[in-house]
């Protein structure tokens, strides 16, 4: 028993490759270092979706969006999860991970469409194996362990990963799902991106946990800390997380250590709750440039790589922007569509309530 234990375990520390500078860590490594075109790759998907990003941001203070959750400081783990995945494996991700959906090659104006208010998902599941992205905490685990099972069960070889904030690591649906897919041994991975706040709450007045991580262990969850911030470590840490749930060891729990510089939405103040100075802190570890800094000083990455990539990511906003800047073309009426199978009385007579404000408001024009 002991020894099934201690491989549950994490780390004692975040598993990490590069430091703060972006300099290599000596000493072995628990997990193998990622091919280096995959950490090229890393690298433009993070460059291309910080400036997403902010472009997405700005939209919303033009109106074009209701509400933007920014990841910047978190795209190491954004393009991470990703990155890790099979074209035909799942993805479950809160209401955060735009910029991984984008990484995964989904439409940005379909990704936006959910934050626009102009529908409830954009892009359509099936296709792109993503699940609608999630405000409810923790609900969409439940939902990556069930799925996850079925595919186990099917034997289609497929894995699902769940991202999670640390907030939501204190819902019941969070340990329902670890416990559920323990016991039927789900092939799902777990990612939960600790950035410190669930929205203006500290992570020590949620949780006297020594680390998140160790939440899985109780649920028999094999489990594992990593800097959140170092590319090549959350690379290396979710490959083996990964290829472990695939293998069919079960589920895996990884837990990323980052930070949200940016407020928790547009309509958060950071300032009310946390120091400038803690930001600045974490601004020194920056994912992009920890990264670029290992790929230059091994020959990896050259100025003309770093320009095209800058060059990409400019006309990636721009045609965002262009497309953004033209309005929607919205069918009111496919508002009660898909939401029962069969319609119930009240939906119907709500259809028809609507039916007549529209059809009054043409008889005006």
């Amino acid at each position: 028993m002991a020894g099934r234990v201690e491989e549950l375990l994490p780390s004692a520390e975040p598993v990490r490759f590069l430091t703060d500078g972006g300099a290599a860590v000596r000493g072995r490594q628990r997990y193998p270092v990622p091919d280096p075109e995959l950490l090229r790759r890393a690298h433009r998907a993070m460059v291309v979706g910080r400036r997403f990003d902010a472009q997405a941001t700005a939209l919303t203070k033009q109106g074009r969006l209701a509400v933007y959750p920014s990841s910047h400081g978190q795209e190491a783990c954004q393009v991470g999860a990703v990155l890790a995945l099979e074209d035909g494996d799942w993805f479950f991700p809160t209401y955060r991970e735009s910029v991984a959906l984008v990484s995964r090659g989904i439409d940005p104006v379909e990704v936006l469409s959910l934050l626009r208010g102009d529908a409830h998902c954009g892009y359509d599941p099936g296709v792109h194996r993503t699940a609608p992205q999630c405000t409810p905490l923790a609900t969409q685990t439940v939902h990556a362990a069930g799925l996850a099972y079925a595919e186990r069960r099917k034997g289609t070889g497929r894995v699902a990963l769940a991202c999670v904030g640390d907030g939501a690591t204190s819902e019941g649906d969070f340990h329902e799902a670890l416990n559920f897919a323990a016991v039927f041994k789900a092939p799902v991975v777990f990612l939960v991106q600790n950035n410190q706040y669930a929205i203006s709450v500290p992570l020590d007045r949620q949780t006297a946990a020594p680390s998140l991580a160790y939440k899985g262990i109780g649920y028999g969850v094999r489990s594992e800390r990593v800097d959140g911030n170092d590319p090549v470590a959350v690379l290396a840490v979710l490959a083996a997380a990964v290829e472990h749930a695939r293998s069919g060891g079960g589920p895996f729990l990884v837990e990323a250590h980052t930070y949200r510089l940016e407020a928790h939405t547009n309509a958060d103040d950071a300032s009310r709750y946390r120091p400038d100075a803690e930001a600045e802190e974490w601004r020194r570890r920056d994912p992009i440039a920890r990264l670029e800094t290992y790929l230059r000083r091994r020959g990896h990455l050259t100025d003309a790589d770093v320009a095209a990539s800058a060059a990409e990511a400019e006309e990636f906003a721009e045609r965002l922007r262009t497309r953004m800047n033209a309005d929607p073309d919205l069918a009111p009426m496919g508002l009660f569509d898909h939401v029962h199978g069969t319609p119930t009385p009240q939906l119907d007579e709500q259809r028809a309530q609507l039916r007549a404000e529209i059809e009054a408001e043409e008889a005006l024009s």
